[in-house]
């Protein structure tokens, strides 16, 4: 498994499935789930409405994954995983490994070779950019997985630049 970091937009990631920073409707909302319902066209829409009125009739719950089409994007599958928001008084980091850990796990059972990951909640859940990595990177490198390629897509080059340091900082540490 390699695992790459890059700045850009993860709607026209070449990939076989994307991974949604997703609300628990399902539904479409604002950032990365926003955008990739935008870019994915009525068909991940649909499934979305398919699985509330089915088996998540009061939502996903916050650290599962769920994949339904890609429609209109590159990619094969839109794998939605919610993120927890994050609190100062709660360590919620094992939800948010759960979300790459559910969502590799998925892919890998879809048949997948790839996949982008958004850092997930570090928008509007509000955490830290530095953690979010340094959750992702961790719950990433200790999953075994058929996934060959596994894309983090960072929304900015600043973003980038603390995802390498998180990076070459784990790498020392192993």
């Amino acid at each position: 498994m390699r695992i790459e970091l890059v700045t850009g937009d993860i709607t026209v990631e070449r990939v076989d499935a994307i991974v949604n920073a997703a609300n628990s409707s399902l539904l479409g909302g604002g950032g990365v789930d926003g955008a990739i319902h935008r870019k994915g066209g009525p068909a991940i829409l649909n499934e979305c409405r398919d699985l509330r009125a089915s088996r998540y009739g009061r939502g996903l719950p916050v650290g599962q994954a769920v994949a339904t089409t890609a429609g209109r994007l590159s990619a094969r599958w839109v794998i939605h995983t919610v993120g927890p928001v994050f609190s100062e008084d709660e360590d919620r980091s094992p939800l948010l490994r759960s979300c790459y850990t559910a969502s590799l796990a998925i892919a890998a059972s879809l048949g997948a070779r790839s996949i982008a990951y958004p850092l997930i909640s570090s928008g509007v859940y509000r955490w830290p950019k530095e953690d979010a990595v340094a959750q992702a990177l961790a719950a990433l490198h200790g999953e075994p997985t058929t996934v060959e390629l596994i894309r983090l897509v960072l929304f900015d080059e600043q973003t980038r630049q603390i995802a390498e340091r998180v990076h070459r900082d784990s790498d020392a540490d192993q």
